[in-house]
């Protein structure tokens, strides 16, 4: 499993094309031959970067939904809209696809964000109002979500 850490910013040419930051690389560096899926986030308006590995152990998690249960495969259909296979190319630059970078309201500015395993793609206006909403309620839902482990289970 990749465990990535950082957020860096770049730009989008005028063909959608991102420079992934050197930090990135370095981290990714054992992945980068395998390629990337590109998707849209589910809770965000921003883009999901999965190396092809994190991308197919999530795959094996959604393959054993029952897709006789509309509701699994109502989830499966919208958790794989728009996804698309992309790679980096010699000079380090990923192609964002044209509706992708609709969907995310991607135009030049860009804030590349570790999510833990994947990388989050968002214009870096949205970006910066995201943090700044979440900014407010942070300390509630870290204790919300964190607050129930025990201290030997954090470490």
């Amino acid at each position: 499993m990749v465990n990535l850490i950082g957020t860096y910013e770049c730009k989008a040419d005028s063909k959608g094309r991102m420079m992934m930051s050197s930090a990135f690389k370095k981290q990714l560096c054992s992945v980068l031959e395998d390629g990337f899926v590109i998707k849209r986030s589910v809770f965000q308006p921003c883009l999901e970067l999965y190396p092809r590995k994190e991308w197919d152990l999530m795959m094996a998690k959604i393959n054993k939904l029952n897709r006789f249960v509309k509701k699994n495969n109502d989830f499966i259909r919208r958790f794989t809209a728009g996804v698309k296979v992309v790679e980096m190319d010699t000079a380090g630059r990923i192609l964002i696809p044209k509706d992708l970078c609709v969907f995310a309201g991607i135009e030049k500015d860009i804030v590349l964000s570790s999510a833990v395993n994947i990388i989050e793609i968002w214009d870096k206006n949205k970006y910066e109002k995201a943090i700044d909403d979440a900014t407010s309620d942070f300390a509630e839902l870290a204790e919300e979500v964190m607050g129930n482990f025990e201290v030997d289970e954090l470490s």
